[in-house]
């Protein structure tokens, strides 16, 4: 038996274990500081009210069974004695040897040096976050309905996103929906609206992406009565307000940062070449001069072979690729096959962007409102390892009932503090 530790469970290590699991040969060892692979792209939703947390936790053990679980964070890897450094869900230290290790431990929240931000700005990486939020957001509007302040009402009334990408355009979205529907049951709010801010530096929303994609969703923001702030970023954060690049202060209680992420510290830590933080890897996502050592998905700066040159981008759709051609050559180079390098092709991108609109463009092909939406819903239940049913009961209620408004109060605001992701680097 090889013995092959997989460090981390995001889209790279989740697939990258199922696909080594089929090797009776290979012994599978995930170390994951939960039981569950987070499915992030619904994590919007989530905070939206559409969907139930577990559906977008899937469980480990019950999707993989054969692969051992170790619930913990790394914290080192010896290279020399081939073993992986951890501390568990308990805070105890242990230690897993190894034959074959796989990093894949993602990214991270990044962080911006602007005053007041890490006090008073939230994430939107994990589910207490997400719960968070959708709390967060229905308690302002609850302090706004009983206020006899309208300075005060207006206040808690606004809210200021900092990020127009994937994560930034559909929080928003979802949030101006669940704002809505909230408003419309309080009665001393009839006739007010929320006000939701989209803030970037870029100078439209979805930069990078697709130019059709990226008109579709200001248009749906726009019709959601969105204020769009290209070419802007916050300058300063406050208990009370944020004060922007443009001079313009803002009035307001929540403030959700999405400005993107950067790699976890654990790859660029081992004193190997990284790009940006990344784990420089070959086109086979093998480290260059380490024997048994394999790196994908954000934590690893892979050559992109259809642009020489650069490399590929640190998204969910190449972290998954990226993990089941990591895990074949990994099985290849023990005998199971041959080792291939890693090349994509772009099948293209969906934003969600709740109710019935939604931008997508499969395979090239430009779409939005329902159709895209159709696209949107069913690469989802696709690519959901598990919860697929749940997931889709789930949805089909929430189009008949509605969304559900409730607050339960279980994730505080000291629970997800901005300062547990690390600075830009």
């Amino acid at each position: 038996m090889t013995h092959v530790v997989v460090v981390g469970a995001g889209f790279a290590g989740y697939h990258a274990a199922r696909r080594l699991r089929r090797h009776p040969d290979i012994d599978v060892t995930v170390l994951n500081p939960t039981d569950y692979f987070l499915y992030l792209p619904l994590l919007p939703e989530v905070a939206g009210g559409l969907l139930d947390p577990r559906r977008v936790a899937v469980s480990i053990p019950a999707t993989l069974p054969g692969v051992d679980l170790r619930l913990g964070s790394a914290t080192r890897i010896d290279l020399q004695r081939k073993h992986v450094d951890y501390r568990d869900a308990e805070g105890a230290s242990g230690q897993l040897p190894y034959d074959v290790v796989l990093l894949t431990t993602g990214s991270t929240t990044k962080l911006l040096p602007i005053p007041g931000v890490t006090d008073h700005a939230h994430g939107f990486r994990s589910i207490a976050e997400a719960l968070y939020l959708r709390d967060h957001v229905i308690a302002q509007v609850e302090l706004a309905a009983s206020t006899t302040s309208p300075a005060e009402r207006d206040a808690r009334l606004t809210f200021v996103v900092v990020g127009a990408g994937y994560t930034g355009t559909e929080v928003t979205a979802q949030g101006v929906r669940l704002t809505d529907v909230l408003l419309a049951d309080r009665p001393s709010l009839r006739g007010h609206r929320a006000r939701w801010i989209l803030v970037d530096t870029a100078d439209r929303v979805l930069p990078g992406l697709d130019a059709r994609l990226a008109r579709t969703t200001a248009q749906v923001l726009g019709d959601l009565r969105v204020e769009i702030l290209t070419g802007t970023s916050v300058a300063e954060a406050t208990s009370d307000g944020v004060r922007l690049s443009n001079g313009t202060s803002v009035s307001t209680r929540t403030l959700v940062w999405s400005v993107g992420v950067r790699p976890d510290d654990l790859g660029a830590s081992l004193d190997l070449p990284t790009d940006r933080g990344r784990l420089i890897v070959d086109e086979h996502l093998a480290v260059p001069g380490q024997p048994g050592f394999w790196a994908c998905g954000d934590v690893a700066a892979a050559p992109d072979l259809t642009r020489p040159g650069r490399r590929t981008a640190m998204t969910a759709q190449h972290a998954q690729r990226q993990g089941v051609r990591a895990a074949a050559n990994i099985a290849a180079s023990l005998g199971h096959g041959r080792v291939r390098p890693y090349r994509h092709r772009d099948l293209g991108f969906i934003v969600d962007l709740g109710g019935r609109d939604a931008a997508a463009n499969p395979l090239g092909v430009a779409l939005s409102g329902l159709p895209a939406k159709t696209v949107a819903r069913g690469y989802h239940l696709y690519s959901l390892p598990g919860n697929r049913a749940r997931t889709a009961v789930e949805w089909a209620t929430q189009a008949v009932l509605g969304r559900s408004a409730v607050g339960i109060g279980l994730v505080k605001a000291a629970d997800v503090p901005l300062t547990s992701a690390q600075p830009d680097s």
